[in-house]
């Protein structure tokens, strides 16, 4: 890899209420390496603490409740253990002078009654099954049709959102981010592929978008806009091999304009379909929505260094969102910088296990420049 001259990549910037050392992101990476407590410790506050040379880190997504969890061994943010197991986690960032937001997270009808409270069907806006398997104690099981939820179940999830962006603030994150991608239970709601709901959730487009506007809007009320972030995927299948909304331009075009109300402190767009394809379908003009947004725009998906330099020198994003990468390159953003070699961490390690393959990366030994 090369070395990146005439950027400012690494350069410090101002995004929302955040002075950044740099504009290189990491991005929200499950490992599933807590306790079914959901308690997170201190492996998990050597990893983030490794990784804090990264402008801003958005936490590992983070169920909001024990209805919101969809794989096994994944952290919440709603009990005081886990609010003081995450507090060891932003002291440690914080003491490398790192900025960390929580993700906030629903999985709606990706998740299985063995991870549901008493043994309950996953929640969904539609009782319409997702295709695939999810992660289990059990190892991997099919993923069952969900419950439709009922109209007056609804401002409860709201509920879950804004105790969860209290229990953040208490834990000392920076901020919050907003989950509404990867067909997760708030684009559920948005997309009318799997939203087919009669009430004043389901329907136009207004309706469809209402749920993720009214969880935004408790959640910057908690936060204040400028230290909520949120992650929308308009053309990613993933979680389920989920069907595209039939009108992606139209549907996130709206949401887009309604969001700029809460003034949220960047926009985090998954460029393509998460982990497989930067490929965007025809019609769907990715920088023709991010026009429409007021405020920094994030991009994310399968990002390299060269695709990075472009994306600043052509004024296409403001932040870069790197994932994988991350995970065998605790130092990113000095290979980034120098143009050292990205070591390469193997699927078997991504998911699951203790330190290896999470906190026992080496960072790169830089040459003199």
């Amino acid at each position: 890899m090369h070395k990146l001259t005439d950027t400012d990549l690494f350069d410090p910037v101002n995004i929302g209420a955040w002075q950044l050392a740099n504009r290189i992101v990491m991005a929200p990476l499950t490992r599933c390496r807590v306790k079914n407590d959901g308690i997170p410790g201190p492996m998990q506050a050597e990893y983030y603490a490794q990784r804090a040379g990264a402008g801003l880190i958005i936490g590992e997504a983070t169920n909001i409740s024990p209805q919101g969890r969809g794989y096994a061994y994944t952290p919440g943010i709603y009990t005081d253990a886990q609010i003081a197991g995450w507090r060891l986690v932003t002291d440690a960032v914080h003491a490398r002078q790192g900025k960390i937001v929580c993700q906030l997270w629903h999985v709606g009808r990706f998740s299985h009654p063995s991870l549901q409270p008493d043994g309950g069907l996953p929640v969904a806006p539609s009782a319409i099954a997702a295709e695939g398997e999810t992660f289990t104690e059990q190892g991997m099981q099919a993923v069952p049709t969900p419950r439709a939820l009922e109209t007056a179940e609804i401002p409860g999830i709201i509920e879950q959102y804004r105790h969860a962006a209290r229990c953040a603030q208490r834990a000392g994150f920076d901020g919050v981010e907003i989950h509404s991608a990867n067909c997760y239970l708030l684009e559920q709601f948005i997309r009318d592929s799997t939203n087919r709901r009669a009430d004043q959730y389901g329907g136009g487009i207004e309706n469809r978008c209402r749920l993720t506007l009214e969880v935004t809007e408790a959640v910057t009320q908690i936060w204040g806009g400028d230290r909520v972030g949120i992650r929308l995927s308009p053309v990613t299948p993933s979680a389920g091999n989920t069907p595209l909304d039939s009108d992606v331009m139209s549907t996130y075009g709206y949401l887009i304009e309604q969001l700029n109300r809460f003034a949220p402190a960047y926009l985090h767009f998954i460029e393509g379909a998460t982990r497989d394809s930067r490929d965007i379908p025809a019609p769907v003009d990715l920088q023709k929505l991010r026009g429409l947004f007021k405020g920094p725009y994030m991009a994310n998906n399968k990002l390299t260094a060269e695709l990075a330099y472009q994306a600043r020198s052509n004024d296409r994003a403001d932040l870069l969102c790197f994932g994988r990468p991350f995970i065998a390159n605790p130092d990113l953003v000095q290979r980034l910088k120098t143009g050292a070699e990205w070591a390469q961490a193997p699927r078997e390690c991504w998911y699951g296990g203790d330190e290896r393959g999470y906190t026992d990366w080496p960072a790169w030994d830089h040459p003199q420049t």
